[in-house]
């Protein structure tokens, strides 16, 4: 397969789409390709947003970002990374991956393969995006152009499991297109590709790995309210079973991002077409939902056995992405509890160092202050474990209660009052 040297294609250059294009451009000629002209002026700038390249690694490298589709006419392998969303009725939400695949159909050419990474339910490669690509294109997939699905596997804000160093899983049509699948990939995945036996394998394959995860911190979550009502501390149960060598170390707390908070319910969307009705999957979900109201209830109560009077008074949140040490606000849960918050007459005050001005500019209601100058408040609540709360201090906040969800100061010894999940 050595001779076998492709010009990439990498249709959608967010979280996913970034490192696949930089890491392919060290094997191969890589045009990146994104809709928005201002995320691809950013990255010709040498700047990521998403922070998952460093300004170094983009001037390093030789990819060619555009948003002209005219560029993609040398393109004869496709990599399509667009995000896969849930609407406001927690659907699929398609319409970014068939716009994408309309785009590549529009500039393929026979002998071309596609390779789609976007999280989907099993079945949408061959079912939903194959009729738009041989549509737009006038070409016969499997003879004329051959497609194949390699899902994404980024961890946002991961500096150790980057793209090249997690198991890369491939899939394709046939045996042929498999193989140049699995070339390319492994050209550039230090840590190697598994075969799928399928298409629809490797689509759910991905798909139960959040769901897995989202699954279990529901079962942490439900655990966390049971022990609340019996005054026992969750965290402390956790530690102690942790000592046994087969206990899973999940944690209870917010379940946000466009990954595990998305994810189950692509497949409990195709289950339902199915006339099955996933109980489990769902009722996890329903549990990691209300994890925000639970929160909010927790701290509203602590306050009134304080004695503290919260109308008009000001709350600060240490955090508003969905995991930590990345800028990512999509889906994150904090805004639940804002949202929660507000309902009582609560102002707010947010603390987060990593957010994207951009984001910070679109957020109403919401007064920003900076790390080392926080306002004075009834509470702190600090939602995710950024690197920089770590480090953090009692005399950092200025206020008497602290919430902490993560259990970041669980060893340490403050004098105001902590409470956590």
């Amino acid at each position: 397969m050595e001779t076998y040297k492709p010009t990439i294609g990498v249709i959608g250059l967010g979280y996913v789409g970034l490192p696949v294009a930089i890491h392919m451009s060290n094997k191969f000629n890589v045009i990146g390709f994104d809709i928005s002209a201002t995320r691809v002026k950013e990255l010709m700038e040498h700047k990521d947003s998403t922070r998952e390249v460093t300004s170094q690694e983009l001037k390093d490298s030789s990819a060619i970002f555009t948003s002209e589709e005219a560029k993609l006419n040398s393109v004869n392998f496709f990599i399509v990374a667009v995000p896969t969303p849930i609407d406001s009725a927690k659907n699929p939400d398609l319409k970014p991956l068939l716009s994408a695949s309309k785009t590549v159909g529009r500039n393929l050419k026979k002998g071309d393969i596609v390779v789609f990474e976007s999280t989907v339910y099993p079945g949408a490669t061959e079912e939903d995006c194959i009729p738009v690509l041989e549509k737009e294109s006038g070409l016969k997939a499997g003879v004329d152009f051959k497609v194949g699905y390699s899902p994404e596997r980024i961890n946002p804000g991961d500096k150790e499991r980057t793209f090249s160093k997690i198991i890369k899983v491939v899939s394709a049509q046939d045996a042929e297109s498999l193989e140049k699948v699995s070339y390319v990939y492994s050209e550039v995945v230090e840590a190697g590709v598994f075969e799928a036996s399928s298409i629809k394998v490797a689509e759910a394959a991905k798909v139960i790995e959040n769901t897995q995860r989202d699954v279990n911190i529901a079962l942490m979550n439900e655990l966390a309210v049971i022990f609340d009502k019996l005054n026992v501390p969750i965290l402390d149960v956790l530690e102690a079973a942790g000592t046994k060598w087969n206990f899973l170390n999940f944690v209870p707390g917010l379940v946000g991002g466009h990954c595990i908070g998305v994810d189950p319910y692509y497949l409990t969307y195709k289950a339902m077409q199915m006339n099955h009705q996933p109980d489990v999957i769902l009722s996890g979900r329903k549990i990691n939902d209300g994890m925000a109201k639970f929160i909010v209830e927790k701290l509203m109560k602590k306050m009134v056995q304080s004695g503290l009077n919260f109308e008009g008074a000001s709350v600060n949140i240490y955090g508003l992405t969905f995991k930590e040490n990345c800028p990512d606000t999509r889906n994150s849960k904090v805004f639940k509890i804002i949202s929660e918050l507000q309902s009582y007459g609560i102002e707010i005050n947010a603390i987060d160092p990593l957010i994207n001005q951009e984001d910070a500019d679109r957020l109403q209601n919401i007064n920003f202050f900076k790390l080392d100058n926080p306002p004075k408040a009834l509470a702190s609540i600090v939602t995710v474990a950024h690197d920089e709360f770590k480090e953090l201090g009692e005399d950092s906040f200025n206020s008497d209660l602290i919430f902490d969800i993560k259990g970041l100061y669980k060893k340490k010894s403050f004098k105001k009052q902590i409470i956590n999940l």
